[in-house]
């Protein structure tokens, strides 16, 4: 017997801007947004049967014009009201929207921020993923390729050694990442505006404030701090891939290099990731 396995379908890589003309100033919202559905869509596969099929067209048409009144504050307010519309359709059983914010900053003019000039932040993307079905709503938020580094309380040691392994044990290294954590919600009703700064803030003072025997620790360390001071996020993944800096050679030209000069490298690279959780008896 030949069957249809799990599928879904949708919309991707919907960019769109919505500018706020406040009196006091303008502000900028852009978004890239991604609409996926799950449900009773097999006819549309083994039959070619779309009497049931919510165009991507559709979605895309959807989602700029809910940015006209759904999309002045928090971006999972705005992919809530999303997923709850599409969900609402009796053939779909799961609608997922994830969106990537991409933040603008007025320009500063004479010590003020001008009125209608912004430059584009590169400080991390935030993201969110809402995930609507008939029994209700999953919020996830997080933020996405935020670049980080320690010059020093950093190392790895301990690790076992053969044939093939030419690494040193060190307790002082250059540690960087290019960083990407993702936190579910207990509860979709939030302020999201002000938990993501919050959480945000805990993620970099922590990163800043631990001493790391291993990248593997400081994802521990750091999930581990954000579910003890924000209790409303139920568990929180991080990928940390280790952007390798080592210390070049200077021995040829004569100098001593005390952990002064690196040669950065992007590739290859080490990659660790993991989730950190509320157990049942928290």
């Amino acid at each position: 017997m030949i069957e249809l396995g799990a599928n879904r379908y949708g919309k991707a890589a919907i960019h769109l801007v919505r500018v706020h003309r406040d009196r006091a100033g303008h502000r900028i919202s852009d978004v890239t947004v991604a609409i996926a559905l799950e449900g009773d869509f097999e006819r549309s596969y083994t039959d070619g049967d779309n009497s049931l099929v919510i165009a991507t067209d559709t979605m895309k048409n959807t989602a700029y014009a809910f940015a006209k009144d759904r999309l002045a504050g928090a971006l999972e307010d705005y992919g809530r009201a999303l997923a709850e519309h599409f969900v609402a359709f009796r053939q779909v059983d799961r609608a997922t929207v994830s969106i990537r914010g991409h933040d603008w900053a007025a320009i500063d003019v004479a010590g003020a921020p001008a009125r209608d000039a912004f430059v584009r932040g590169g400080e991390g993307t935030r993201v969110a993923t809402v995930s609507a079905t008939p029994g209700g709503t999953t919020v996830q938020a997080g933020v996405d390729d935020l670049v980080l580094l320690k010059t020093a309380r950093s190392g790895f040691s301990g690790f076992p050694r053969d044939r093939y392994t030419t690494l040193p044990e060190t307790d002082d290294r250059l540690m960087a990442t290019r960083l990407s954590a993702i936190w579910r919600y207990g509860s979709p009703d939030l302020d999201a505006d002000l938990t993501f700064a919050a959480i945000r803030a805990t993620l970099l003072e922590v990163f800043a404030d631990h001493d790391s025997p291993s990248v593997q620790a400081s994802i521990w360390i750091i999930g581990r701090e954000i579910l003890r001071r924000h209790e409303e996020v139920d568990e929180v993944r991080m990928v940390l891939p280790n952007l390798h800096h080592w210390l070049a050679d200077l021995t040829p030209f004569g100098l001593a290099n005390d952990g002064e000069v690196y040669v950065s490298t992007t590739e290859p690279h080490g990659l660790i990731e993991a989730t950190v959780r509320r157990g049942e008896d928290t």
